[in-house]
């Protein structure tokens, strides 16, 4: 009231803030006094000397211990670990990044930064100030010492060891690795082995298929079998690959023809294929004369026929360049048919005269004999060509006079066989002759 007489408490004024920093707050994060920051240097300060003191000390009584290290701060860093960033005073904040506010980044974590290694052969070099391509690398040795921790034994993979064990359950040989490699026992061979120390004695040297590779105790299994099998289908496939008949023993019978082994493998011949397949079951134990039908070691598939080795038997008795008479058997729109004994040739049409005609029947018939020249031969495919433009004279003489090319076709085979021999040696001279040049 105006009239009581009672004076009013003095209250505070609000601060007029100035136009220029009514936007602005003022950084109290980062305020601090002088007066703080001097007692943090007296501080230290003190510390420094403790410490000298307590060294002087200890060299009076003889310890050689070392100065500890004290991190004495800079009085003229404001930025030392041990001031607070909030203690900064705000006047010496003018011109300063925020990099500078932050401070140097902590490398305490920085494993190349504190990798300070001193080299054993060079002591006074620190191997944290190099790189890589400065140390020395010899690739030789690189590659050698790969080779010896290479595993010896891959799948597939033939070695070569000796025995220097034997147990009921297998044999085990050396073969170079960290340990032996180990052959059950109906890997040691093909067929059955009663004795394995008679077959398998200490010291042999062996030559075996590995078939696992290595297992945690670094054995690996390894077969005499399957490297003999591997070895056999090999060699089957080249007999076949000639076009060979083989001699095999009949071991047993079914309902569908007889099997047989051969280079330790078991083959098949089928009833069709057999020259009595009518009395097949009295084969057992007998040898006989085979050709191949089918030699597939993927699905260990071996066929053979009787029938066909008879056919191969033929082959061995014919050469490329020969004279042949046959009987036409068969008249296709491609050839004729000429059976020679067993076998069968084609003369095909294109082959028969140097002439032109219109019909095969105009030049033979079937049951016609046939005077022809060998001109190839595939015992593996049972395939013979045969051809008898080669023993006319003027082109087309085997229409107009047939009787006559038959009659004299010994003697121009003969002059056809010299011809092609002159040929084949004017070839190898000319291969000769084109080597020198290139030499």
């Amino acid at each position: 009231m105006a009239g009581s007489g009672i004076q009013q408490p003095n209250r505070p004024k609000k601060p007029i803030r100035q136009s220029n920093e009514s936007s602005r707050k003022p950084l109290q994060v980062l305020h601090i006094s002088r007066k703080d920051q001097q007692k943090n240097l007296d501080r230290s300060q003190q510390a420094d000397q403790l410490a000298s003191s307590q060294v002087d000390s200890n060299e009076s009584q003889g310890n050689l211990l070392k100065e500890p290290k004290v991190n004495k701060p800079s009085k003229e860093d404001p930025f030392d670990k041990k001031t607070n960033v909030r203690d900064l005073d705000i006047d010496n904040l003018e011109g300063l990044s925020m990099a500078d506010l932050l401070g140097p980044p902590d490398q305490s974590n920085n494993p190349t930064q504190n990798f300070q290694t001193k080299s054993p052969e060079f002591p006074n070099t620190n191997l944290g100030s190099r790189s890589v391509d400065d140390f020395d690398f010899d690739e030789d040795a690189f590659l050698a010492a790969l080779d010896e921790n290479q595993p010896i034994g891959n799948t597939g993979e033939i070695a070569k060891g000796a025995v220097i064990g034997i147990d009921s359950d297998g044999v085990y040989v050396d073969i170079g690795g960290k340990a032996p490699g180990f052959m059950p026992k109906n890997e040691c061979g093909l067929g059955v082995i009663t004795n394995l120390k008679e077959r398998f004695p200490k010291g042999l040297e062996v030559e075996v298929l590995v078939t696992r590779e290595q297992n945690a105790d670094g054995m690996v299994t390894i077969s005499c079998r399957a490297l003999a099998l591997r070895e056999s289908w090999e060699t089957v496939r080249k007999l076949e690959s000639k076009g060979s008949a083989v001699q095999v023993v009949i071991s047993g019978f079914n309902r569908g023809g007889v099997t047989c082994d051969l280079e330790g493998l078991r083959g098949f011949i089928p009833r069709s294929q057999l020259e009595n397949g009518d009395k097949h079951e009295s084969l057992v134990g007998k040898k006989i004369s085979a050709a191949f039908l089918e030699v597939n070691p993927d699905t260990r598939k071996l066929v053979l026929s009787e029938k066909k080795a008879a056919i191969v038997a033929h082959f061995s008795e014919l050469e490329i360049g020969q004279l042949v008479e046959g009987k036409v058997v068969a008249i296709k729109q491609y050839g004729y048919f000429v059976d020679l004994g067993g076998i069968s040739g084609l003369l095909h049409h294109s082959v028969v005269t140097n002439g032109s005609f219109r019909s095969l029947r105009e030049v033979f018939n079937q049951g016609d004999l046939v005077k022809a020249i060998i001109t190839e031969l595939d015992p593996a495919k049972g395939r013979i060509s045969l051809n008898t433009a080669l023993l006319e004279g003027p082109p087309g003489e085997m229409i107009s006079d047939k009787e006559k090319v038959m009659e004299e076709a010994t003697e121009r085979a003969q002059k056809v066989r010299k011809m092609a021999e002159e040929q084949s040696r004017n070839a190898e001279e000319t291969n000769e002759k084109e080597k020198e040049k290139i030499n």
